[in-house]
């Protein structure tokens, strides 16, 4: 519909069609002559692996139904990663802290961590490590997404300290503290050396 308004013409949708060119004079009572109703559907939708937070999902013509007869239009999913109980992850790096004693810590030895992808990976933990070393596992990690390869498993080494020793333990303990020159841990006798000297 045209209408002048001085030099101007203003063009606007009929009201009775809404631009459509012609009136459905008895609509179906269920779609009110759009050619579209209201129900529910269940999708399967494939996850690839290695998606992250926010990624975005598109299912082609499974959005709304365009009216009279339009084709639908696309529907986006979008992600949300819970929280894992051990790893924590940062793009395709995983985190995890794992705790050992003090005479693997000294002795060195071999950590099984199981991976995400169900895979048992073997960390050499080498002899003197000091807690909060963190070690590194190539391509044991999350998966590239859509994409080849891994990220790396990074585990942080937090050496635990005994709380319940038995007798013998104690007794062995205590040996070795005679036989202790200061030589086995040099961060603490550098310390305390500084502090001597910075108190005389």
């Amino acid at each position: 519909m045209r209408a002048q308004q001085g030099f101007f013409v203003v063009e606007r949708p009929c009201p009775t069609c809404h631009g459509a060119g012609q009136v459905i004079a008895d609509p179906c009572p269920s779609c009110r002559g759009e050619g579209r109703v209201d129900k529910a559907k269940t999708l399967s939708v494939n996850i690839p692996a290695g998606v992250d937070e926010g990624t975005r999902i598109r299912l082609s013509g499974e959005g709304e139904a365009g009216a009279r007869g339009a084709p639908a239009g696309d529907l986006y999913i979008f992600l949300h990663v819970g929280r894992h109980s051990i790893f924590e992850r940062e793009g395709t790096t995983l985190f995890a802290r794992a705790p050992i004693s003090f005479t693997t810590a000294a002795l060195g030895g071999t950590l099984d961590v199981p991976g995400l992808d169900g895979k048992h990976h073997e960390i050499r933990i080498p002899a003197g490590i000091q807690s909060g070393k963190q070690l590194r596992q190539r391509a044991a990690g999350m998966p590239v997404l859509n994409g080849r390869g891994h990220g790396d498993l990074v585990i942080q080494v937090e050496v635990e300290t005994p709380t319940h020793l038995s007798a013998k333990q104690r007794e062995l303990l205590e040996q070795f503290r005679e036989t202790e020159t200061g030589k086995e841990c040099p961060k603490s006798q550098g310390f305390f050396d500084k502090l001597r000297s910075a108190l005389s």
